[in-house]
């Protein structure tokens, strides 16, 4: 399928609330920014030191110091500011980011992200990972279904655990997931797959939702 990665940002970016501070993660997440519904106001908050990022900007007009904590150039939105890390951290430790998304390795149906390193391979670290499943008040996980054809959603996670039972939401290319306390939900399907495609690309045991939505973006 194509522009994978352009339907989970739409698809995401759908469940931001007008008056959010929602922080996106590196890599696949940056790009939600880029299709924030019209009419919904949100704050994104980089955690590199600022709040009010905008989409991506147009080519040719990137200002080189004006980089997301992924070092992507970024646009800023009117009245944007500027801060240290501590400040920039105490937002997301003091529980006013509303919303995170970020990309993963793995996933369970328990809610457990495992996304910050492979054992054996030479990794940066868990940068904010961790403070930011712990400290957003929903968290959603942004991802392709599989890599390389295998499973990354999980009955229980194999890779190091970023974080235990923080996981609110697992949107891909194929659907809608959420984690519940009876186990992981399926509440939209991309009407380009089967129920039993997705079964078969999930090692988790899906609940089917009644009724199931389409996906839409």
């Amino acid at each position: 399928m194509d522009n994978i990665r352009e339907i989970i940002a739409k698809r995401v970016a759908k469940e931001l609330k007008d008056g959010d501070v929602v922080n996106l993660g590196i890599g696949l997440p940056t790009l939600v920014a880029n299709y924030i519904p019209e009419g919904v106001d949100i704050i994104l908050q980089s955690e590199n030191g600022f709040v009010g990022m905008g989409p991506a900007p147009e080519a040719g007009k990137e200002e080189k110091d004006l980089v997301n904590a992924g070092g992507l150039n970024v646009t800023l939105m009117p009245g944007a500011a500027f801060f240290d890390s501590a400040t920039s951290f105490a937002i997301i430790r003091g529980g006013h980011v509303a919303a995170t998304v970020l990309g993963a390795l793995q996933v369970d149906q328990k809610g457990n992200l495992a996304n910050w390193m492979i054992p054996g391979k030479l990794v940066p670290g868990m940068g904010g990972a961790m403070d930011l499943v712990s400290g957003a008040k929903k968290v959603i996980v942004a991802m392709e279904h599989t890599a390389k054809g295998k499973a990354k959603i999980l009955k229980e996670c194999t890779l190091p655990l970023t974080a235990v039972a923080e996981v609110d939401l697992i949107i891909t290319e194929m659907g809608v997931m959420a984690v519940k306390p009876e186990g992981l939900v399926l509440l939209e399907i991309n009407p380009a797959y089967t129920v039993e495609d997705i079964k078969a690309a999930t090692e988790a045991e899906l609940i089917i939702a009644d009724p199931l939505k389409d996906m839409t973006v």
